[in-house]
């Protein structure tokens, strides 16, 4: 399963879907890849900075959405005060 983890004040949301059945065209699996596309698009025009996840390995920041990326991390702008 992969996933796209967007960090806020209250915790995270989650989005996931198989990129197996994304692979095989699964309807699902397209729309939920959309949705999380959508949202990672809207985020960094916010200024937020995503991050491929994976064990074992450091962040690698990403510019552009991977839907095939296992866990994909969103991290919004830090705000001083």
């Amino acid at each position: 399963m992969a996933t796209l983890r967007v960090l806020n004040g209250s915790g995270d949301a989650r989005i996931t879907w198989s990129t197996e059945d994304l692979e095989r065209g699964d309807a699902e699996a397209q729309a939920a890849v959309r949705e999380a596309e959508r949202i990672f698009a809207r985020e960094r025009a916010r200024g937020a900075v995503g991050f491929r996840v994976r064990p074992g390995a450091p962040a690698e920041r990403l510019e552009a959405f991977d839907p095939l990326a296992e866990e994909t991390v969103l991290i919004p702008p830090m705000v001083g005060g």
